[in-house]
């Protein structure tokens, strides 16, 4: 008889707890705490990510699905607009020389080509490739004719492309295949079934075709066919047949998903030899979307058209011994008083909401504090100078709050925080308001930018030694105030803001401080001001804020670039979070604002976790 130690290698292990490594997969043992046998099952699912900047349709993607790019599509027009995918947002990328819509491409983040689609003007297909070297596009070798709708596989050095139509309106299909060795293309096997608005995935000796549509019309298909570097054999078809659907992976482990005709979350999966359909399922029915990934345990799925609309849905796909829970923003408990132009420090179990206004506009200026334990808000003390537009940073029991406005009347103020009780500490040198400006500890802090008397923008920056205020030889180079600032007394970010004109300047611009002077740094991807935050200069998180009207938004910063983070629930302008030093980008906590009324709603964020998918086996 076989034993389990005979078909394993292992014995069945006595456990107090379940372990907590992914080489426990597949293995069984006995928890004695919980009384059961348990085992780590592989689970396959989709899960959201951070949205596009930019919502299209017919784009087409590269990569892994932590360094992905989505290129091209269709809005309004043809679009030349390329992101990047860094495994948790996306980012601005170079431009396409020639903007078009179904596309094709192949390859890497940083070593990729584009092909073929549609310009959206006569004649309306293209023959352009384009190679891309991770900031931008540059002329390839020529594709032998003009196609659009076709499929895409492989690397910029050995690349394929298949299918595909050469008229737009499509009235043919096409069943020619390409291949490019880096600088030009060559005639490789043909298809067996022409056919358009086709995907794949592989190699270009070890490819992959399937779904789309042949003639008359849009005749749907689930035919697929492997190619081996010089001909395609037909293999077992897709379970369902669906045009503009998206593939990646490898010719013996890949992932299908998506399409239309009806619009579909199913997802297949493909070993080889047949198709399965896969238990993970997409959040969002999608067709014509981006897809990257190297293999068939993780890919990407981003932009697309959503039934009735272009969409910028990101959702991940996983299939291994781990659950992957995706970031998300969830409701935390409402403050006692709504507000706005709010101050507020801490982390996302120990928070400080401080001064604000009641009203959309004043007066209605608020003195009182309340504190947050990660449920619910409970009074803190009162400040001794109630205004608004003022800004805050520093942990529960050490806070600091610094500058405002009382109307008519910019104030200098100080006020030092114990976790009870607010006390006066020495005057700003000059009186300002700005909301979200001041970064560092009660001891060590400092305060940029903002509004001085005449509402005249100020790049200004002051220090704090827990005593008295001095000036700094830094000053920002954009002058600006309620921008989002991260980080320490010697480092730290400012980013976005706006200058108080008519209409408002809004500002995208970033800029880092060492304790002594200012360096610009890459833009945000929004202008805008008075945001929530989170984290520090390496590892931020803004979010909400007027970015011309009150917003959902959120990005992410990661020492050099921002991308694009998941949305709040509710848009808002004029909110606060869990600034200060103790605070992270994967803890956040957003609170206050105004959604043309002011709130007194609470958000919290939690970053992406993942943990072993450990399951009680039972006799059912």
């Amino acid at each position: 008889m076989s034993t389990y130690k005979s078909i394993k290698g292992k014995t069945i292990q006595y456990l107090g707890t379940d372990p907590s490594d992914t080489g426990a997969e597949g293995q069984v043992w006995y928890n004695s705490a919980a009384g059961a046998f348990k085992s780590v099952l592989v689970s396959e699912a989709w899960s959201s990510a951070a949205p596009l900047s930019t919502a299209r349709n017919a784009l087409y993607g590269s990569g892994s699905q932590t360094a992905g790019l989505a290129i091209g599509g269709e809005t309004t027009t043809a679009t030349g607009v390329t992101e990047e995918y860094n495994g948790s947002g996306w980012s601005s990328g170079g431009s396409l020389s020639t903007a078009r819509y179904h596309l094709a491409a192949a390859g890497t983040q940083t070593s990729s080509i584009a092909f073929g689609g549609d310009p959206g003007s006569a004649p309306n297909v293209t023959n352009a490739t384009e190679e891309y070297d991770g900031s931008a596009w540059t002329a390839g070798g020529n594709l032998p004719a003009a196609k659009a709708a076709q499929g895409g596989a492989g690397t910029l050095t050995a690349g394929l492309s298949f299918g595909g139509t050469t008229v737009i309106p499509i009235t043919t299909s096409s069943n020619t295949t390409e291949e490019y060795d880096g600088s030009a293309w060559t005639a490789g096997g043909n298809l067996n079934t022409a056919k358009h608005y086709t995907t794949g995935a592989g190699t270009q000796t070890a490819g992959l075709n399937v779904s789309g549509a042949v003639p008359p019309g849009n005749t749907l298909t689930a035919a697929s066919e492997e190619y081996n570097g010089t001909s395609w054999t037909s293999g077992n078809s897709s379970n369902t047949a669906k045009l503009t659907r998206r593939a990646f992976g490898l010719q013996t482990s890949a992932v299908l998903f998506g399409g239309e005709s009806p619009y579909s979350t199913a997802t297949e999966t493909y070993d080889g030899t047949s198709w399965s359909t896969s238990p993970a399922t997409l959040s969002t029915a999608v067709s014509n979307s981006a897809q990257s990934g190297t293999n068939g345990s993780a890919g990407l799925q981003a932009g697309g058209f959503a039934s009735t609309a272009d969409t910028s849905i990101s959702q991940e796909y996983n299939k291994s011994a781990s659950v992957i829970t995706a970031a998300a923003w969830a409701s935390g408990g409402n403050m006692a008083t709504a507000r706005q132009q709010l101050a507020g420090f801490g982390t996302q179990t120990a928070a400080v909401a401080v001064t604000g206004t009641t009203l959309p506009s004043p007066p209605g200026i608020i003195t009182n504090s309340e504190e947050y334990n990660g449920s619910a808000w409970t009074a803190g003390g009162n400040v001794t100078t109630g205004r608004r537009l003022t800004s805050a940073s520093g942990i529960l029991t050490a806070g600091l709050l610094a500058g405002g406005f009382t109307p008519p009347t910019n104030s200098n103020a100080t006020e030092e925080y114990d976790g009870t009780s607010w006390t006066g500490g020495g005057n700003l040198t000059t009186a300002r308001y700005t909301q979200n400006t001041l970064f560092g500890t009660q001891t060590a802090t400092a305060l940029a930018g903002g509004y001085a008397p005449g509402s005249t923008s100020t790049g200004a920056t002051e220090e704090y030694n827990g005593t008295a205020w001095t000036n700094s030889p830094g000053s920002l180079n954009v002058a600006r105030g309620s921008g989002s600032t991260l980080g320490s007394q010697t480092a730290a970010i400012f980013a976005g803001g706006y200058a108080p004109v008519a209409p408002p300047d809004y500002k995208n611009e970033t800029e880092s401080y060492d304790g002594t002077s200012w360096s610009a740094e890459n833009t945000t991807i929004n202008f805008g001001g008075n945001r929530g935050g989170s984290g520090s200069e390496s590892n931020a998180i803004i979010f909400g804020g007027d970015l011309n009207g009150a917003s959902t938004s959120s990005e992410n910063y990661n020492g050099t670039n921002w991308s694009t983070g998941v949305s709040l629930s509710t848009a808002r302008a004029s909110l606060s979070g869990s600034y200060g030093t103790s605070g992270t980008a994967d803890t956040a906590l957003g609170f206050g604002g105004t959604t043309g009324s002011v709130t007194a709603a609470t958000e919290e964020f939690t970053g992406e976790t993942s943990a072993l998918n450990v399951k009680t086996l039972t006799t059912s």
